[in-house]
Formats: structure tokens, C-alpha cells, sequence
């Protein structure tokens, strides 16, 4: 098993750690978000809850591209410090035709002096936001099975009136 998992550190360190992360991009994801359909839940004990469905969208990367299913929804918690909290379902349909569930949950802050402008549709800039997400990915197609093996880390925004996300697998 030696090799397998390669770590950064001494030889003879009985615990080597790795101090960075190695990525690589996957794609950049576009998403239609139907704001007009939001399923509000309302103020519950964990903060605001609401669901706003995804209607379709597109990805596209050096190894796979395509379109976002209209079948997935963005689970979103609103905390009482101004933090909303993501979860997502999507289904990505590839060029070439193969089916991959994407599901991520993540964190998306927006500055004071910034969120009336976001409230009102308006872009905001990356540095007045933070959108970070966890993706991960399941397919039964063989040809992106090593999509199954990875954990994804993406970033978000700036945002507007569709979210947009760079998508990174962790190596």
C-alpha cells in the first residue's frame, strides 16, 4: 500500500501530514434559478427556511460539459447572524449523455452594505461575498466513474440574478 496515499513529510515520520491541498478544476456551473417558485417554509427554529427550485442551467469543463436538469432545488437556511446556509440537489446531463447527480451544501455571506443591492437583483463584487460549497457527485456511467472518488470544493459568485460556481476536485 505504500505510494497509495502520497503525504508530504519526513521518511522516518511516523505521521506525515500533507500542509496543502492539490486541485484541479473541473468546470464552471451556471445555474437557472426559478426565484419566482420559492417554496417559503418560513421562520423555523434553526433560522428562515425556503426552497427555491432549480429550472436548468449549464456546466462546462475540460472533461465534461453539459446542461443542468430541471429537477433540482437549493434547500436554503437563513441563520440570525446573516449567514444563509446551501443544499442542493441537481442532476447534470453530460454532452455525450450521461447522468450525474451533483449535491453540495456550503456557506454564502453577503456584506451590510451590499445586501440591499443583492435583495434588489443588483451584482455584487467576489469581495463584498463569500460562497464556498462541498460537491460531491454520484453516476453509474463508466466513463465518469472516477466522478464517484472525489470530493469537490467550488467557489461562488459574484452574485447576481443566477448563481455561478468554479467547481475544483480535491486531489
Amino acid at each position: 500500500m505504500e505510494g497509495l496515499f502520497p503525504l508530504a513529510g519526513a521518511a522516518d515520520d511516523p505521521l506525515p501530514t500533507m500542509k496543502t491541498l492539490r486541485s484541479e478544476w473541473l468546470f464552471s456551473l451556471y445555474l437557472e434559478i426559478g426565484f419566482d417558485n420559492l417554496q417559503k417554509i418560513g421562520a423555523a427554529p434553526i433560522g428562515w427556511r425556503g426552497i427555491y427550485p432549480v429550472d436548468g442551467g449549464y456546466f462546462e469543463g475540460p472533461k465534461l460539459r453539459g446542461k443542468v436538469l430541471p429537477s433540482g432545488a437549493d434547500w436554503v437556511t437563513r441563520r440570525s447572524d446573516g449567514a444563509t446556509l446551501l443544499d442542493v440537489r441537481l442532476g447534470l446531463l453530460t454532452h455525450d449523455g450521461a447522468t450525474i447527480a451533483m449535491s453540495y451544501t456550503g456557506l454564502f455571506r453577503i456584506a451590510d452594505t451590499a445586501a440591499e443591492r443583492y435583495r434588489r437583483g443588483e451584482p455584487v463584487t467576489y469581495a463584498e461575498s463569500y460562497v464556498r460549497t462541498t460537491p460531491r457527485f454520484e453516476t453509474g456511467d463508466p466513463r465518469y466513474d472516477w466522478l464517484n472518488s472525489i470530493l469537490g470544493v467550488a467557489n461562488g459568485g459574484p452574485p447576481g440574478s443566477s448563481p455561478t460556481y468554479e467547481v475544483f476536485a480535491i486531489l
